[in-house]
């Protein structure tokens, strides 16, 4: 395996992963009932971004490794 497709399966983890964090704990505007006027309702109070991002780099890297080992090995 080079290091571009190395990469390129890092990054494919990582938007997968950080697809399937987002949702997660989202308060919405709707939820709190404090509509800011111009905003859709179901925008989140919080996203809390740094730490999704955090997660999700955390299991892609853990994921990752053993891919690339198994490629490494196997193939």
């Amino acid at each position: 395996m080079t290091i571009t497709s190395a990469l390129v399966l890092l990054s494919v983890y990582w938007f997968i992963i950080l697809f399937i964090v987002l949702p997660i704990n989202v308060t919405t505007q709707n939820d709190k009932k404090d509509i800011i006027e111009g905003t859709a309702p179901s925008s989140p109070v919080n996203p809390n971004l740094k730490h999704k991002f955090s997660i999700t780099t955390i299991v892609s890297i853990i994921l990752w490794i053993p891919t690339c080992l198994v490629i490494n090995l196997f193939y």
